[in-house]
């Protein structure tokens, strides 16, 4: 799967609740809950429910047909 935006994240990682609502792959937390119970939520590739799991650059996260990818350029002050 390779037709995905990537999205950048200050940090070397991100909670996976958090990146859903970044990538505007779901509109509130509520929704994350809903979804990742659903078992639609999928990290490279695999159902994930924890929405406290750490995302590193690279990972692929999609919900139903949207997909994004953590990614991005760190801005080195």
């Amino acid at each position: 799967m390779s037709d995905y935006n990537d999205v950048p994240v200050e940090d070397d990682s991100i909670k996976l609740g958090q990146f859903l609502k970044l990538a505007n792959l779901i509109e509130s937390g509520g929704e994350a809950k809903q979804v990742l119970a659903g078992g639609i939520v999928r990290v490279n590739g695999e159902v994930e429910t924890r929405r406290g799991r750490q995302l590193e650059r690279g990972d692929v996260v999609s919900v139903a047909a949207k997909t994004a990818r953590v990614g991005g350029e760190r801005e080195w002050s």
